[in-house]
């Protein structure tokens, strides 16, 4: 494999590289520094590893603009979507997945594969020659974030990711909590009952404001600054912000009928989502934490129905490195200074698992599409896998640049033809128009390799 593309990074996005490369036809090497070195979030070294949440979110391919993305990379024979269509777990409108069997899934599909070499080892440096792909993720290494900034001669951006705590289901008492999806979303009953909701009262609700405020957190390293990324903010940050804050955002009652008390509607709601086929772990959805663990289970204690709980995993926090993408990267994800290295992933500013494997799909892609001479251009904006790329390349602005996930902002307007358009009508024809350029869009390269 003395001419193969290197990926660095084994994560979604390197892993979905690397397989739509070795498709195409290309020798891969994938150097990925777990299990040789850890790090604080990974527990394993499997490739894929998902760490913050189990949920891929909506799968509504019509009107909602993740549920496209999942749509673009089935399409496009995705690794990634591949798993977590083998290993879905009931979870209403959602893509949830279990989480283990999903990356062990990847792990063994990518390491049989005959084009593919998997080696452990970190890298430290960003090569002068060949072709290559850094898909490091959120954690990528100080040694090589120090490289990165050497050879741009900018400063990474950081803000801080927290990771939501995860409940064994046997500890949850389920003569509080109840089972049931939001709205009842889903179509057989396993999906509807998904989820497992813990009612607060106002005053239950009041006490545990005010122990989240006053919990022992995290304290950051002298010079670092917590810039957030508001899709995956703590819940006592949340907090922070207002005292309704949470009742609006993770704990809103909305669309929940309490099975045990029907004729009382809760005043906020802890919801529980499935986190692996068992049915035994659960994870505490949007409650992303910075706090000690000592306070954390104190304070998690006084969630009605998790008074006895036990904790498969507590939640925490660690610092997530990001490039000013509209500023070094052109819109084939290639270094501006040194073309011969493409980024992919959260790394890029892409927040997300979808996006993040959806970006690498599409950087594995282009690369095999340059080094064959065939048509290397991007998709087409109006695609969401083409308004990604367009906003981290071109489309935000450099100075304020900061990550995001795929929503219809990114997408160029519809025309209201034939009057007023509302927004589930909206979002259908961006997703028509989507569904259209891309099929034409990977038609193209089809035809062209052939």
């Amino acid at each position: 494999m003395s001419d193969a593309l290197h990926i660095v990074g084994g994560g979604l996005a390197g892993s979905e590289a690397a397989w739509q490369a070795a498709e195409a036809g290309c020798d891969v090497v994938i150097h990925e520094m777990r299990p040789a070195v850890g790090t604080f979030a990974h527990k394993t070294g499997n490739l894929a590893e998902l760490v913050c949440s189990n949920s891929f979110r909506s799968d509504d391919d019509v009107h909602n603009a993740v549920g496209q993305l999942h749509w673009e990379m089935r399409s496009a024979g995705s690794l990634i979507m591949n798993a977590a269509d083998r290993h879905r777990l009931p979870a209403g409108g959602a893509l949830a997945v279990d989480r283990h069997g999903f990356s062990e899934m990847v792990t063994s599909l990518v390491r049989s594969h005959p084009r593919i070499r998997v080696e452990s080892a970190e890298l430290t440096s960003l090569p002068s020659s060949g072709d290559w792909i850094f898909a490091t993720g959120p954690l990528t290494s100080a040694a090589l974030g120090e490289a990165v900034r050497r050879v741009t001669g900018e400063d990474s951006l950081a803000f801080f990711d927290a990771i939501a705590p995860i409940v064994y289901a046997d500890s949850v008492d389920m003569s509080v909590a109840w089972a049931q999806s939001r709205y009842d979303k889903g179509e057989t009953q396993d999906e509807r009952t998904a989820y497992l909701n813990c009612p607060m009262d106002k005053g239950q609700y009041e006490a545990f404001v005010d122990a989240l405020l006053a919990a022992d957190a995290v304290d950051f390293h002298e010079g670092e600054t917590a810039g957030y990324f508001d899709g995956c903010l703590p819940i006592e940050v949340m907090a922070q912000r207002g005292r309704e804050t949470l009742r609006f955002g993770p704990m809103k009652p909305v669309g929940l009928t309490n099975a045990h008390r029907p004729d009382r509607k809760a005043y906020a709601v802890v919801q529980l989502r499935r986190d692996n086929r068992l049915g035994t772990l659960y994870n505490i959805v949007g409650f992303q934490t910075k706090m000690r663990y000592g306070a954390q289970t104190d304070v998690l204690r006084m969630i009605p129905g998790l008074e006895a709980a036990r904790f498969a995993r507590l939640g925490g926090i660690h610092r997530n490195t990001f490039l000013n993408s509209p500023r070094l990267l052109d819109d084939r994800m290639r270094l501006r200074k040194q073309p011969n290295i493409r980024f992919a992933g959260q790394i890029t500013g892409v927040e997300g698992y979808v996006e993040s494997a959806a970006i690498g799909l599409l950087a594995g892609r282009l690369a095999v599409a340059e080094r064959f001479g065939l048509d290397a251009s991007a998709p087409p904006m109006t695609t969401a896998t083409g308004a990604l790329v367009h906003h981290i390349s071109s489309g935000a602005d450099a100075a304020t640049f900061q990550p995001m996930n795929v929503n219809f902002g990114l997408f160029p307007p519809i025309d209201a033809k034939g009057g007023r358009r509302n927004r589930r009508e909206r979002y259908a024809a961006f997703t028509e128009r989507a569904k259209r350029d891309w099929n034409q869009w990977l038609g193209q390269r089809t035809e062209t390799a052939a």
